[in-house]
């Protein structure tokens, strides 16, 4: 494994920021943007259930209608690329079971070895009262974090939204059947030269406020 200097991540790390007008010009190479698609699915879950789904929007008349639905925000269809996250709405036995599944496929065990990590996840998801979709929704803002920071490490803007209509998202998308719900979006690309915003100082709380050692 090859290792960055703690200089040279506190440095990208500061340089990134919520691009607010990118370049449409300038297009993320298909191997930088492999890493950054391979770092989604990287990301990790509570109990490795992984319950998101990462939607690259590619088409260009896709991407004008979300942009309607992001009330005209210019990111949606400047940007480079454009990742929307998306949440399992709820989370059911067969989801346990197909990670089971890949646990052996990747791992080479047996089910049976699995069955008590199994009881312990089925004791979570069919839990009465679960709060699923909040519970999922957490989970993708884990993976909009990485996807954040490994886009800093590849010299990548980006700019996680909220601010678009959900529901217009699902149906735009078409996921209304398929289980999943937009929960927030990622444009990635590179800054436009005029973007004000990149001169900007970071605003942040002092470390003494912000960390506690105990």
């Amino acid at each position: 494994m090859q290792t960055i200097s703690p200089e040279t991540l506190l440095e990208n790390l500061s340089w990134r920021y919520a691009t607010k007008k990118f370049d449409p010009a300038r297009k993320i190479s298909a191997r930088d943007w492999g890493a950054l698609e391979r770092s989604l699915t990287l990301t990790p879950s509570s109990y490795g259930l992984q319950p998101w789904r990462f939607l690259i929007v590619s088409d260009p008349k896709v991407r004008e209608t979300l942009k309607v639905a992001s009330w005209n925000q210019p990111q949606i269809t400047e940007a480079s690329h454009l990742v929307v996250f998306a949440r399992r709405s709820t989370l059911v036995k067969a989801d346990v079971d197909k990670l089971i599944h890949r646990i052996t496929e990747v791992r080479g065990t047996s089910a049976s070895a699995l069955d008590g990590y199994r009881s312990m996840m089925l004791g979570s998801v069919e839990k009465t009262g679960a709060d699923h979709s909040n519970w999922n929704a957490k989970q993708v803002y884990i993976a909009l974090g990485f996807f954040l920071t490994a886009a800093a490490m590849l010299g990548i803007d980006t700019c996680p939204m909220e601010g678009f209509d959900a529901a217009q998202y699902d149906q735009i998308l078409e996921l209304g059947e398929t289980g999943y719900s937009a929960t927030v979006v990622a444009p990635a690309g590179y800054r436009a030269a005029d973007d004000k915003a990149a001169s900007f100082k970071k605003v942040r709380y002092t470390d003494a406020d912000l960390i506690q050692h105990i």
